[in-house]
């Protein structure tokens, strides 16, 4: 069974990548976001589901799940954390339970649904041909 830490260091580069665009996010004071109400939630909810994705991802088992949905819950509250440094920002539990929320969701998906989770792994050139097969296949006219 692999921990989190056993794929190359390449496999790491996108939840990184997310993180960096939440902080740099999290360090303005104002953010462009369409006038829905609690669209923050919704946000928060999406986004860190997609980090405990990209980050369960890297391993494999129980234990990569729940050390998954640690690590993400703990940098939503290090991230709520960073916004009481910025002006304008706050820092809200509703947030970091929207953060927890969005990634148990995501981790339980990922561990227990083997049809999204082979889905996810498949590359994409595959998918494209087991879902069209005849696609690639030259013409005969």
């Amino acid at each position: 069974m692999r921990s989190l830490g056993s794929k190359s260091n390449r496999s790491w580069f996108w939840p990184l990548l997310l993180t960096v665009a939440i902080s740099v996010a999290s360090g303005r004071s104002k953010i462009a976001t369409p006038g829905l109400f609690q669209f923050d939630k919704a946000a928060h909810f999406l986004v860190f589901g997609l980090l405990a994705t990209l980050v369960v991802r890297l391993g494999e088992g129980r234990r990569a799940a729940w050390l998954a949905l640690l690590v993400v819950s703990l940098y939503g509250m290090a991230d709520e954390w960073h916004q009481s440094f910025t002006p304008g920002r706050s820092v809200e539990l509703a947030d970091w339970m929207a953060d927890t929320a969005g990634a148990a969701l995501a981790v339980m998906l990922y561990a227990c649904w083997p049809r999204y989770r082979a889905q996810l792994e498949t590359p994409l050139g595959r998918k494209a041909r087991v879902e069209n097969p005849g696609a690639n296949a030259p013409s005969s006219v």
